[in-house]
C-alpha cells in the first residue's frame, strides 16, 4: 500500500468514527429533549390541575410530531446532507426547549410540545448520514451503534425529574438546550458528509413516493412498527402492568421498566452486528420468534423470576430486531434514497408505539386481564415471523 493510499484509509477511518460519534451523541441529546415532557407529566398535572386525558395528550403530542416529522427530515437529508440538516435541526430544537422551560399554562405547553417533536425526528437524519460513511458489510453494526442513541429517553426518565426536584423545573430544559447548542455547533464545525455523497435532485414528493413504493420500505416499515413499536409500548406501559399484576411499588416497577429499555438499547448494535455476518432476515426472523415465545410465557402472569426472564428476553429480541431492520435498510435501499426510506420506516416505528398501549388498556378494562393483549402480540409477532422467514428471504422477492 502506498503512503497516499494509507493516508486516505486513515482519513476515511477517522471520518467514519467522527461521524458515528457525532450522530450517536446528537441522537441521544435530541431524544432526551423529545422525552422531556413525559417524566414531568405528574408535575404539570398537579401544577395546572390537569385531567389524566390532558396529561396523556400533552405527552403524546411530541411523539406524534416526531414520528411523522421523520418523513420530511429524511427527505431533506437526502437532498442537503446529514451534517447541515442535523446541525440546523439541533439548533432549532433549542427554541421549543427554552420556551417550555417558562411555559405556565396548558395551551403554551401543547404549543411547545408540538414544536418539540422536531427533535424526535432526528433519527431519520442520522441513519442516512451514518449509512453513507460505511460499506455495506459494516452498516448493520454502525447503524446499531447509532440506534443506541435512543437511550436518551431513558436518560430523560432518570435525569429530568431529579434535576427538576433538586434545582427547579426550568433546569432540565435549560441543560438540554445547552446540550443541543453544543451538538448543533459540533455538527456544523466538525461534521462532514461522506466523500462522494450524491445529493438527491428530485422534488420531495417524487422522492417520498418512490421510496414508499419500494417493497423493501413497505416490509421494513411493518417490521419496525412491530419491533420498535413494541419497545416503545413496553417502555411506556410496563410500569403500569407490573404494578397491576405483581403489586410492585411505583419505584420498583419504574426501575424494572428502565432495565427493559436499557437492555433493548444495548441489544440493538448486537442485532446489526449479527446481521452483517448472518444476514438481516435470519436475525429478524429469530428475534421475532423469541418475541412470540416470551409473549406467550408472560401472558400467563408467571412467578416474578420467570416473568423477569421473559420480559428481559423480549427486550433483547426487540433490540436485535430493531438493529436487523436498519441493517436491511442500509443494504436493500439505494444509498441516495436511504433518507426518504428511513423517514417512512422510522415514522411507522414511532406510530407503532401508540396502538399497543391503547389496545392493552381497552382489553384490560373489558376483561380485567392483560393475557388477551399479550396473546394478541404473540399472534402478530408469529405472523411477522412466518412472513420474514418465508417471504422476505425468498430469492424471488423484488
Amino acid at each position: 500500500m502506498t503512503t497516499g493510499a494509507a493516508s486516505a484509509t486513515v482519513a476515511t477511518t477517522r471520518g467514519r468514527i467522527t461521524a458515528l460519534v457525532l450522530a450517536t451523541l446528537g441522537f441521544a441529546v435530541n431524544f432526551w429533549a423529545w422525552a422531556l415532557l413525559s417524566p414531568l407529566g405528574p408535575v404539570y398535572k398537579e401544577l395546572l390541575d390537569l385531567t389524566p386525558f390532558e396529561v396523556s395528550v400533552l405527552v403524546a403530542v411530541p411523539v406524534i410530531v416526531g414520528s411523522l416529522g421523520r418523513i420530511p427530515l429524511g427527505a431533506l437529508t437526502d437532498r442537503y446532507g446529514g451534517r447541515l440538516v442535523f446541525g440546523v435541526t439541533s439548533l432549532l430544537g433549542v427554541v421549543p426547549v427554552v420556551f417550555l422551560a417558562f411555559a405556565a399554562n396548558y395551551p403554551a405547553l401543547l404549543a411547545g410540545g408540538f414544536a418539540l417533536g422536531l427533535t424526535g425526528a432526528t433519527f431519520a437524519i442520522g441513519v442516512p448520514f451514518v449509512n453513507e460513511w460505511f460499506p455495506p458489510e459494516r452498516r448493520g453494526l454502525a447503524l446499531g451503534v447509532f440506534g443506541m442513541g435512543n437511550i436518551g429517553t431513558a436518560i430523560s426518565g432518570f435525569a429530568t425529574p431529579w434535576l427538576a426536584d433538586s434545582f427547579g423545573r426550568q433546569v432540565p430544559f435549560l441543560a438540554v438546550a445547552a446540550a443541543l447548542v453544543l451538538i448543533g455547533v459540533a455538527f456544523l464545525l466538525l461534521g462532514r458528509d461522506a466523500p462522494g455523497r450524491r445529493a438527491a435532485t428530485e422534488p420531495f414528493l417524487t422522492r417520498f413516493l418512490r421510496a414508499a413504493r419500494l417493497r423493501a420500505t413497505q416490509e421494513l416499515a411493518a417490521m419496525y412498527a412491530l419491533t420498535f413499536g413494541g419497545f416503545v409500548a413496553f417502555g411506556v406501559y410496563l410500569p403500569l402492568y407490573l404494578r397491576e399484576v405483581y403489586g410492585l411499588t411505583t419505584a420498583d416497577a419504574a426501575a424494572r421498566a428502565a432495565g427493559f429499555v436499557v437492555l433493548a438499547t444495548i441489544a440493538r448494535p448486537v442485532g446489526g452486528w449479527l446481521s452483517d455476518r448472518r444476514g438481516g432476515v435470519p436475525v429478524l426472523s429469530a428475534a421475532l420468534a423469541v418475541v412470540v415465545a416470551c409473549a406467550i410465557v408472560v401472558s400467563f402472569a408467571p412467578a416474578m423470576p420467570l416473568a423477569t426472564v421473559g420480559f428481559l428476553s423480549m427486550a433483547a429480541a426487540l433490540g436485535c430486531g430493531n438493529g436487523a431492520v436498519f441493517a436491511l435498510v442500509g443494504r436493500e435501499v439505494p444509498v441516495h434514497m436511504v433518507g426518504s426510506a428511513t423517514g417512512v420506516v422510522g415514522a411507522a416505528g414511532g406510530l407503532g408505539g401508540f396502538l399497543p398501549p391503547i389496545v392493552m388498556g381497552l382489553i384490560y378494562q373489558a376483561t380485567s386481564s392483560y393475557a388477551v393483549g399479550l396473546m394478541l402480540l404473540a399472534t402478530v409477532a408469529a405472523a411477522a415471523t412466518v412472513y420474514s422467514h418465508f417471504v422476505m428471504r425468498s430469492p424471488q422477492r423484488a
